[in-house]
């Protein structure tokens, strides 16, 4: 029997940096088994559009039991489950294609938002027990970050019992030493924290309420 998979997508470099943390730890995951199921990576590209098509790429050939998507967040402290998706892309820069969306939808004619079906609070009350910062977000932004989040909710919509959503990492401490004083974590916790995030959202099997996740 083909072992299942829990789909973990990361973003490639942008805004003038060489690395991202989000596909830092996508990389390190890649293929690691967790609770029975195997972990795979994807690295999508910071680009309106594209980003949707190597997506429904990833999906197709996966197939996966649950979606966890990782983006950067410079700026916060703490890892962030993102509760909402929001149908807008309005880029304050341009993507690495060099588009820069002015509120346009993500999907034209598709629902305002969409909720994560991820037990956001538990699994930030999970990172909080081990020691770890989080907390859950009310806004994924309005640019890749929430474009992908957004089109992978849309496209779970039609997919009975796949469940999905979005958590923000900080920047990684070399990252941070060009911009001084902005938060950092190091790439070992911030592994630790989406392994333990990741599990958490596979174990917990209550039925989630509308607007994020069970309380537990």
């Amino acid at each position: 029997m083909k072992q299942p998979v829990l789909l973990l997508t990361g973003f490639e470099p942008f805004g003038g940096e060489s690395i991202n943390p989000s596909w830092e730890v996508c990389a390190a995951l890649q293929g690691e088994p967790l609770d029975g199921l195997r972990i795979e990576a994807l690295r999508l590209p910071c680009v309106f559009g594209a980003a949707l098509e190597l997506l429904d790429a990833g999906l197709a050939r996966h197939a996966p039991a649950l979606v966890l998507q990782l983006g950067q967040a410079g700026g916060r402290p703490d890892f962030t489950l993102e509760r909402v998706a929001i149908n807008v892309d309005d880029a304050r820069i341009a993507d690495n294609a060099g588009a820069c969306p002015v509120d346009q939808p993500v999907v034209a004619g598709g629902p305002a938002a969409y909720f994560s079906t991820l037990p956001i609070k538990a699994m930030v009350a999970a990172l909080q027990d081990a020691g770890l910062p989080a907390s859950v977000s009310q806004s994924a932004g309005t640019f890749v970050c929430n474009h992908v989040f957004y089109g992978l909710m849309h496209r779970l919509a039609t997919r009975s019992g796949v469940r999905g959503g979005f958590m923000h990492l900080p920047l990684l401490p070399e990252q941070a030493a060009r911009q001084r004083g902005a938060p950092s974590l190091p790439l070992a916790t911030q592994v630790e924290a989406v392994r333990l995030a990741l599990r958490t959202a596979w174990r917990t099997r209550e039925d989630l309420r509308v607007g994020g996740g069970a309380e537990s």
